[in-house]
């Protein structure tokens, strides 16, 4: 599996991807926006686009859809709820489903309800596993709620499906925020020696050029998937006077979403 970032370079941030099978070179554009940069780095690679996926709905993800199918005839991919939203979707897929790229590549569907409640992430079961994980979990945070979306599910895909995925996969987000994340779990838990080390690598960096995190360094460094941290909890309590002596660990997920919305 080769798997392409491209850096749109917009206002929103976004990460657009390509995954190709290098025996075929045939592609899946996942949130082509860029339509663009997407169309020109598959000719430049000389891959196929043969199928497109949207990890959900929102514009930022789905407005470059036209004329990526329109330039290859590619099929459209989304969760299965989420024709109604998302136009021209001629394949819905639910947890479990597979998609295949080519003759070897394999993505599972994962449903992962949170900041919209027709989200789809993609894990590739490879030798360096991967999760292609839209606006659910960036690197160093977490997905907002605001537009369609349930913060109690989105505790609940943390909990239950992205803290379980092995501790090697990649992280591949929609977005690029991994500074601004940074700056909040280290005001959250301003101790944290590896927030710090990864802030001071990529303060100012181009996003091009932004590592690419692991599952382990983001239970090392993402306050999301630190709810059972000391530091973290006390300095909680601050901002919240009323938080019980040992909240439990939904709590502190949906208090600290409430802060990050107004970071």
């Amino acid at each position: 599996m080769i798997v392409e970032r491209i850096w749109t370079g917009n206002a929103y941030r976004n990460y657009n991807y390509l995954v190709a099978c290098p025996e075929t070179g045939e592609a899946l554009a996942i949130d082509p926006l860029d339509h663009e940069k997407t169309l020109s780095t598959a000719k430049a690679k000389g891959w196929r686009i043969t199928q497109v996926l949207n990890t959900h709905e929102h514009h930022d993800h789905t407005g470059g859809n036209a004329a990526v199918l329109a330039a290859t005839g590619a099929q459209l991919i989304a969760h299965e709820r989420a024709a109604g939203k998302i136009g021209g979707v001629t394949r819905g897929v639910k947890a479990g489903d597979v998609i295949k790229v080519g003759r070897h590549v394999e993505l599972q569907c994962l449903d992962t309800p949170g900041h919209t409640l027709c989200h789809v992430c993609l894990f590739a079961h490879t030798d360096q596993p991967a999760l292609f994980s839209g606006d659910t979990l960036f690197n160093a945070g977490a997905g907002n709620v605001h537009n369609g979306g349930d913060v109690n599910q989105l505790y609940d895909t943390f909990t239950r499906q992205l803290a379980q995925l092995p501790a090697q996969t990649a992280v591949y987000p929609g977005h690029d925020y991994i500074e601004n994340n940074l700056r909040f779990t280290l005001a959250r838990e301003p101790g944290n020696a590896e927030a710090q080390r990864l802030l001071d690598r990529v303060a100012g960096q181009d996003a091009a050029q932004a590592p690419v995190t692991t599952l382990a360094q983001e239970k090392d460094v993402n306050t999301f998937m630190r709810l059972d941290s000391p530091a973290l909890i006390a300095r909680l309590r601050e901002d919240f006077p009323d938080l019980p002596e040992q909240p439990d660990a939904k709590t502190v997920f949906v208090k600290l979403r409430e802060l990050r919305n107004r970071w």
